[in-house]
């Protein structure tokens, strides 16, 4: 994913990550959302402890920022595992991981993000290492070749995708806990706000807490950093208490506009509508035409706009709805009467 493909505010810094961390959830008991999936792993963690075995290995799926990392340190503190986090593209070769999984204590997790980005070679180590905890290594090649197999202790791997749809069947099939992970509905939102709030010793309103949950895409990752903007303007223009009038004012500095759209969401919708008369236009096609990476605008810009029903999917390509008009204020020739935040 190119760096362009995300807008300044969802950018972090080093800061930032260490804030984020300090907000995440310690245990299940204060995770917020998502109650399908909670009601149904603490049942399955609950199991394994009264039996002493390793959580079997478990696969979170969903869009970014809704809570799949939070919820694999959620789960080792649970278990009282040591947890140990990699991703896909971090594990280049095949020693990389042999040398993950043999560090690796009895009932300690192993967390792989994007883990849809293993390579073949990488992910066919670990299926003996799922199925077995064994690993198959070859050392030596050619006629002197020969496989050598370590085994290693009991373990859970905790896989987190944006995108099930890339994993191979192979390694689908090896997980036997499978949660995926939905939007956040604005009250969900409001308590995660109000929480976070409380930790960073912000003073905030429900009104305002509100307004930054109905802005936040339905992500608590992005309901955190609008809430840290919002914080940040009313430290410097405000009195540094967070009130709806400052709330509005901040959110509309950054270009968030009242249904969460951000300049990224707009200059697509735009795209679709004015240079492809409201679609069906291909991803490839909207990609070249903003000069943005096309897995940016798949795995950050269209879910959400397509759970608020703002473009369609076809077998053609994607389709501007009436939502799209009204929200941008265009006439169905796409020409824009006023620009709206």
């Amino acid at each position: 994913m190119s760096e362009e493909g995300v807008t300044d505010y969802l950018k972090e810094n080093e800061e930032e990550q260490v804030i984020n961390l300090s907000l995440r959830p310690k245990n299940i008991k204060e995770f917020l959302g998502q109650k399908n999936v909670i009601s149904s792993l603490e049942i399955s963690l609950e199991a394994a402890k009264k039996r002493e075995e390793p959580l079997e290995h478990m696969l979170l799926s969903g869009p970014p920022g809704l809570g799949k990392t939070s919820l694999a340190y959620c789960v080792a503190q649970q278990m009282k595992s040591k947890l140990t986090a990699t991703s896909g593209p971090a594990i280049e070769r095949a020693g990389d991981l042999v040398g993950i999984l043999t560090n690796l204590e009895a009932g300690d997790i192993l967390f792989i993000d994007e883990i849809h980005r293993l390579s073949k070679v990488v992910e066919e180590f670990l299926y003996p290492a799922m199925e077995n905890f064994q690993i198959d290594f070859i050392i030596d090649k050619g006629p002197y070749a020969k496989s050598v197999k370590f085994n290693i202790k009991p373990f859970t791997l905790i896989g987190a995708t944006t995108r099930k749809g890339l994993l191979s069947g192979p390694l689908r099939g090896r997980f036997g806990l499978f949660y995926d992970f939905d939007f956040y509905s604005p009250e969900e939102l409001s308590k995660i706000v109000q929480r976070s709030a409380g930790l960073l010793e912000i003073e905030i309103d429900s009104e305002s807490a509100m307004e930054i949950a109905r802005r936040s895409r339905g992500s608590p990752r992005l309901c955190n950093r609008l809430l840290r903007r919002v914080r940040d303007y009313a430290q410097v223009i405000g009195t540094g208490v967070i009130d709806i009038s400052i709330t509005q004012d901040s959110l509309a500095k950054i270009g968030v506009d009242n249904q969460g759209l951000d300049k990224m969401d707009r200059k697509y919708l735009l795209a679709i509508m004015n240079l492809y008369q409201g679609g069906p236009a291909g991803i490839e096609a909207i990609a070249a035409t903003l000069r943005e990476d096309k897995l940016t605008l798949e795995d950050v810009v269209e879910p959400y706009l397509l759970k608020e029903g703002f473009i369609i999917r076809s077998p053609r390509g994607r389709i501007a709805t009436e939502i799209s008009y009204q929200h941008l204020k265009l006439s169905l020739k796409g020409k824009i009467q006023e620009e709206i935040f």
